[in-house]
């Protein structure tokens, strides 16, 4: 009989104790390079633990990395949807310059990851979950465990839910104590549709609804639903915290938890506003990092790469566009970048349509450039049947309700420019202030900025996007017609 998800949980925790019973707490001999342990959520939005101060959802073990680590406010992805996302961290190179713009796509051959610089320093790296990447030989994980499949399910199929080994993690952890190691645990967790954690906990009418979302009784079920799987998230966390520290080796090791991008909700997964591209990133290593500590600094996950190679004694690795926050870890600067950038390409998304996004972010204020104004953005939450959100808001603005109309239609038909005062705004709501006359100074300087960096990535906008499909991977492909119909498939 197939145990529950908390059960294997809680006996593997069981393990990691006995383990540790027997394992010497001293630590292993590695020559002074830490081991790394880096922790991936799947679709969360930074805001929803307890560390961020989400008091809805229960997450002891991501809270206790902030108690023990540092807490980052403003890191970021570049791109709010899985597979680069999850390539630009693992290459340190942004998506359009490595060749994983879309989603489903392939690094340019050639590409290495930090598979290979760590290899090169003598670490075992392995991977436990996701992968969503490719081709094999940039990616070269040692496979920890069987890897899920990783391609889109149907809408009502729930997914393979066996995505993470945390057995084989254990046993990664406790293996051969003459190399240092690495190790990605990639959760599915929270990615919709959010079969896992026990829903039930949640009173549906006692749950704060995010301003940037409209408040109807869909919304309220899908936030339940949504923050179960949080909460299974967090045991899978916690199971590999205590498999560190049974394995005497949690003060050599560097553990780091993320986010990745935000949830499949409206203004979230697959735009380029804070919902979408901010993240959560937590990063705990005793004796180097003070504990309880905060950081405002500007990150973004192409720094994570040359972060953890400086970190283990390497130096500069050429060609990478992220930079080391090493500095900020240690606490001998508060500062680290001046802008961040978002790219997010529509076309190889499910049922997603051409609308290229370009974003520049400094600390307060945030440019947002829609290519294709012209059309009604399109993808898999505008569509039915999974469009039950959506669909929600839609018929409360057909009540009258004004800001469930505004909050729809500005998903839906967007202007060429957007701007935000962050510091005034913090959610994006349609205060746009691209035309007030006060603020044209800021418009011109973050879109001087922003089409430098366009130019320097060799980004040419819609010549870009126009080109998605050429770098997807063709079997993805086929799996997003199987699983969701023809009219999935990315024009």
């Amino acid at each position: 009989m197939r145990r529950g998800p908390f059960c294997v949980v809680a006996a593997l925790l069981a393990c990691a104790v006995a383990a540790g019973a027997q394992r010497p707490s001293a630590g292993r001999p590695n020559a002074g390079r830490p081991n790394v342990v880096l922790m991936i959520a799947d679709d969360q939005t930074w805001t929803d633990s307890g560390a961020y101060g989400n008091s809805d959802v229960p997450t002891p073990n991501i809270d206790r990395l902030a108690r023990e680590g540092m807490l980052f406010t403003h890191a970021f992805t570049s791109t709010a949807m899985c597979s680069p996302t999850r390539q630009q961290l693992y290459s340190g190179i942004y998506p359009v310059r490595s060749g994983a713009y879309p989603n489903h796509s392939f690094v340019l051959d050639g590409t290495k990851s930090l598979v290979h610089h760590f290899q090169a320093l003598g670490y075992r790296v392995g991977l436990t979950g996701k992968t969503h990447f490719g081709p094999p030989e940039s990616f070269p994980f040692e496979v920890v465990s069987d890897a899920i499949v990783e391609g889109p399910t149907s809408v009502s199929a729930p997914r393979n839910v066996a995505d993470v080994d945390l057995e084989a993690a254990r046993a990664f952890i406790m293996g051969d104590e003459s190399e240092p190691f690495f190790l990605v645990m990639a959760s599915h967790d929270p990615h919709s549709p959010c079969p896992q954690g026990d829903a039930s906990q949640f009173d549906r009418a006692k749950l704060t609804v995010p301003p940037y979302l409209v408040d109807t009784p869909e919304m309220r079920e899908t936030l339940a639903r949504y923050y179960a799987e949080i909460t299974h998230l967090d045991t899978q966390i916690g199971a590999v915290l205590t498999a560190l520290d049974a394995a005497g080796v949690a003060r050599e090791t560097i553990v780091i938890y993320t986010s990745e991008q935000g949830a499949s909700f409206p203004f979230g997964k697959w735009t380029l506003y804070d919902a979408g591209l901010r993240t959560a990133l937590i990063v705990r290593w005793p004796g180097h990092i003070r504990a309880g500590s905060r950081s405002d600094a500007l990150v973004q996950y192409v720094d994570v790469v040359p972060t953890l190679l400086a970190a283990a004694g390497s130096g500069a690795v050429a060609g990478l566009d992220g930079k080391s926050f090493l500095p900020v870890l240690s606490g001998d600067t508060t500062e680290h970048r001046d802008y961040v950038y978002g790219v997010h390409t529509n076309r190889g998304i499910i049922y997603g349509n051409d609308y290229p996004i370009r974003s520049v972010r400094d600390r307060r204020y945030k440019l947002i450039w829609n290519l294709r104004p012209d059309v009604v953005y399109r993808n898999v939450i505008t569509v039915a049947p999974s469009n039950s959100v959506l669909a929600s808001w839609q018929k409360k603005a057909e009540a009258g309700d004004a800001q469930a109309r505004a909050r729809h239609d500005a998903y839906l038909q967007r202007p060429e420019w957007e701007l935000y005062d962050l510091q005034i705004d913090p959610v994006e709501t349609p205060e746009n202030l691209v035309d007030e006359p006060s603020m044209a100074g800021e418009r011109r300087r973050l879109q001087v900025e922003l089409e430098a960096w366009m130019e320097q990535q060799g980004d040419r906008g819609s010549g870009t996007e126009s080109e998605a499909t050429e770098h997807m991977n063709p079997v993805m492909l086929d799996r997003i017609v199987a699983g969701f119909g023809e009219a999935a498939r990315p024009e």
